[in-house]
């Protein structure tokens, strides 16, 4: 391909014979023709073969958006002559991000790393990846692509929290939700004997049944349960900034629960996104890490209908319209907590009886003022 180097010379190549032959000037033809030679020398430079080996490698392959994700380009030369002038050129999104090569000798190596963008939020395509080789006056430019692309997950931040209160009775083992069973644990299952296990749990009929010794796994069933409504609207936030901050706040908040190894269940406009157990906050920040606004989606009254009741409460949204759906279900809960991002509202933060209101304009404000 010629650049737009080569294209103005061949330009004025053409140019200068047009100007100076009719005047009778013989340098312009031999000006004119040295050019035109000089475009199409650097035309056939790029046709020549190559044997030239490219990987690519994206380092983390999940990150947090704004931290840094590093591309590793490994490019060998398995010929025998040497090659300059390459320029790798990598799509991440919109954005193309491009790296000079070094000179490669015959069967040799060079490794490369260079930055993508991690500013937007999502499941981000890398790649195809484009190696262009250039003559040595940048007159032509042959690309090649090597390949596949890459997909690189940008998740929303977090701050560490507290989790929120589940429940009015405070265990040694941690809170108990109201509208727990009574007893400390319930039947989950049956699985195999294993050294230091209970002989109390025996499943005896089972054992004699299969021959194994089987004994019963308990679970919790006083763990303190949260739910977390993201608002999803379009018409609730004013920017993708706002909306960025929110899914910032959500994931915080749920991430406060299941790193304390405790349950969660996330809602969004379209409807349940995750039932994330106790450690299971990798998850959440994967299923986050893909939620987009829409004109379509339900308000977060919707959600509510879904989310059963007992635990806790966190409804994040752009406005403070929200606030009404979070009042009428406060009964429902142990602790409603509704937050809501973007710039302070003139008319200060309003109250609703049963429900404590938090307004952010940065995730850095929340850890502050977080209930605890």
């Amino acid at each position: 391909m010629i650049t737009r180097a080569g294209w103005g010379l061949a330009a004025s190549s053409v140019l200068v014979y047009a100007v100076g032959a009719p005047l009778g000037y013989a340098q312009a033809a031999v000006l004119a023709v040295a050019g035109l030679a000089a475009v199409g020398a650097g035309a056939l430079w790029t046709l020549r073969g190559v044997s030239l080996e490219v990987r690519r490698e994206v380092t983390p392959v999940k990150v947090t958006r704004g931290e840094p994700a590093i591309a590793v380009l490994h490019v060998r030369n398995a010929g025998r002559w040497r090659h300059s002038g390459l320029v790798a050129r990598d799509t991440c999104r919109d954005t193309t991000v491009s790296v000079e090569v070094p000179a490669l000798a015959g069967n040799t190596t060079r490794t490369v790393s260079y930055r993508l963008p991690t500013r937007r939020r999502g499941e981000t395509p890398v790649g195809p990846l484009l190696l262009d080789r250039g003559d040595p006056f940048g007159l032509a430019r042959r690309s090649v692509a090597y390949g596949r692309a890459d997909l690189l997950l940008v998740r929303p931040r977090t701050v560490p929290l507290p989790p929120p209160h589940a429940g009015r009775q405070r265990h040694l083992d941690g809170l108990a939700a109201r509208s727990a069973p009574a007893g400390t644990s319930g039947f989950n299952g049956l699985r195999e004997y294993v050294v230091g296990d209970d002989l109390r749990h025996v499943h005896w009929r089972s054992t004699a049944r299969t021959g194994i010794l089987m004994v019963k796994e308990l679970t919790d069933v006083n763990l303190p349960s949260t739910v977390t409504v993201l608002d999803t609207r379009t018409s609730s936030y004013e920017g993708d900034d706002e909306f960025e901050l929110a899914v910032d706040v959500a994931a915080s908040a749920a991430c406060a629960v299941t790193r304390d190894r405790f349950p969660v269940r996330v809602f969004t406009g379209a409807g349940e996104l995750v039932h994330a157990k106790g450690g299971e906050d990798e998850e959440v920040l994967d299923r986050l890490a893909l939620v987009r606004r829409s004109d379509a989606a339900e308000p977060p009254a919707h959600a509510l209908r879904l989310a059963g009741a007992g635990g806790s409460l966190v409804l994040v949204s752009g406005t403070y319209a929200a606030l009404a759906g979070a009042a009428a279900v406060r009964r429902r809960f142990d602790q409603v907590l509704f937050v809501r991002v973007g710039p302070a509202s003139p008319g200060g933060v309003p109250r609703a009886e049963g429900v404590t209101v938090i307004e952010v304009g940065d995730l850095g404000e929340l850890a502050a003022l977080w209930p605890r």
